[in-house]
């Protein structure tokens, strides 16, 4: 009798996609999630994005053209689409909801919780309840303690959400004091905290003023990310918080060995300036960060790729994104450079945000809450 072909030679190799962003078809898809007093303050004042006040973009939502659905709505608005063009096309295992909605751009703190409360509510029921799939990242008012550990308590148990998201550029930089009440919500809850590209702030977008071109924003958007990354480290966050995890997404790496080079030198020199500091800046990081893929760094020649990688010694903590349905995609069958060794690849395309996620304790929960048959969803 022929020899029976293993099961493992027909299965695809895990993708976990640490970026997508689902989006309002239009802002008045919230109003069921909303109170009559916030809808009638929408109605009057709508929302405050100061982005496009800012810099000129170079695609309309920063979409890809062919993301845009058949009936016309935004990219990202459509879940059957999304299913055709991203879930089902690269046989995606799980995919991390990012919705870039702009809370953190709000004045009026109450209107930002209230919009960020329906915002979650929204994807439970158009997104996480539909599709086994996904799983989402919580939106807070982050520059109110009380609104935001509120909304934390509220869904921390909720199994499709698996960590709260902040945009890389605050109001003040993450490290404050006024942030802390979050971090300590999200260890007890065992959330990471996502730190995604763009965002406005408090003042102009660059440390010198405002650019003038989009390109000029995108390729900048790491000061942000270096900012964030100093003020955590050197406001002592970690060592109040040792269990704390943070995810830099869409924010590149490259930069972050010459960062902590610099930390570590500074820091020899000025340490008595931060005595809670008991460690090497460098070693904050590597322990309490990850990092995702997009957008990667494609340097003119492998062997600086290679030298990067090692400069890192992130291994486990570089995770997969494709940054769906925006302009700057990145493909699972084409983002990785293709001479990365198989256990290498397997880490950062599904193992690292596996166990980031937890997301064998995360399915097995998700098994038990839902009423839809998700067997698929029970780690091999």
């Amino acid at each position: 009798m022929p020899k029976t072909k293993t099961r493992e030679k027909h299965q695809k190799p895990s993708i976990i996609d640490c970026d997508i962003h689902n989006t309002l078809a239009s802002e008045t898809v919230l109003y069921p999630y909303l109170s009559e007093r916030w809808r009638k303050h929408h109605g009057m004042v709508g929302t405050t994005d100061r982005v496009g006040a800012y810099i000129p973009r170079a695609h309309p939502f920063g979409a890809r053209y062919d993301a845009w659905t058949p009936s016309g709505h935004r990219p990202g608005s459509d879940l059957d689409f999304l299913r055709e063009q991203l879930l089902d096309a690269f046989n995606i295992e799980y995919g991390i909801l990012n919705c870039l909605t702009p809370v953190c751009e709000m004045p009026n703190l109450a209107y930002a919780a209230a919009w960020a409360t329906a915002v979650n509510d929204w994807q439970i029921e158009e997104w996480l309840e539909k599709e086994p799939r996904l799983r989402a990242s919580m939106i807070v008012a982050c520059d109110d303690a009380e609104f935001t550990t509120a909304e934390i308590n509220r869904l921390a148990d909720h199994p499709g959400f698996v960590q709260i998201l902040l945009l890389a550029r605050t109001m003040e930089p993450l490290g404050r004091r006024k942030y802390w009440k979050m971090y300590e919500a999200a260890v007890q809850h065992d959330l990471p905290i996502g730190i995604h590209f763009t965002g406005v702030g408090v003042g102009p977008i660059t440390a010198v003023g405002r650019p003038s071109h989009y390109i000029e924003d995108h390729a900048g958007m790491t000061q942000a990310f270096q900012t964030q990354v100093t003020s955590l480290v050197c406001e002592g966050v970690f060592e109040q918080f040792p269990t704390l995890k943070v995810a830099l997404i869409e924010g590149g790496f490259a930069w972050l060995p010459p960062l902590m080079w610099r930390l570590d030198r500074s820091w020899k020199k000025l340490r008595d300036e931060v005595p809670e500091l008991k460690r090497l800046p460098s070693e904050y990081i590597r322990e309490h960060f990850w990092i995702t893929t997009q957008p990667i760094e494609e340097p003119p020649k492998q062997e600086y790729f290679d030298q990067l990688l090692a400069q890192l010694s992130l291994d486990d903590k570089l995770m997969f994104a494709t940054d769906y349905p925006h302009w700057d995609f990145d493909s699972p069958d084409q983002a990785l450079p293709k001479n990365l060794s198989p256990t290498l690849k397997r880490k950062i395309m599904a193992e690292n945000a596996r166990a980031f996620y937890g997301f064998y304790s995360k399915a097995h929960n998700y098994l038990n809450t839902s009423n839809r048959s998700n067997s698929h969803l029970i780690p091999p």
